[in-house]
């Protein structure tokens, strides 16, 4: 990972990955279940699926937001696009919303 906060942010996505391993299966399992789902049960499975994802960028952002509250605004500021990128790049699904939170 490159960037001025590549190797923080590289073992933040690595912790989470490990913590969370539990989340980002169900949300596997749940996208799943809404590819496969009956067009009646389509919208209720893909409801499942957002709330796992929308759990896991909320855990993400408070990842960030908890470390960038430690730096002065433009250094944070930068961290923040770095962590979003990365983000995006490892943990696509959960990168939707993150710049939101």
């Amino acid at each position: 990972m490159k960037g001025r906060f590549g190797d923080l942010i590289g073992r933040q996505l690595d912790l989470f990955e490990r913590e969370e391993a539990d989340l980002i299966a169900d949300c596997e399992a749940a996208e799943r279940a809404y590819d496969q789902a009956e067009r009646d049960e389509a919208e209720e499975r893909y409801g499942d699926y957002l709330d796992l994802v929308e759990t896991g960028t909320e855990l993400l952002a408070g990842l960030r937001d908890s470390f960038a509250s430690t730096l002065d605004e433009e250094t944070a500021e930068e961290y923040e696009a770095e962590f979003n990128h990365a983000v995006l790049r490892r943990l696509p699904r959960f990168a939707l919303e993150i710049e939101n939170l």
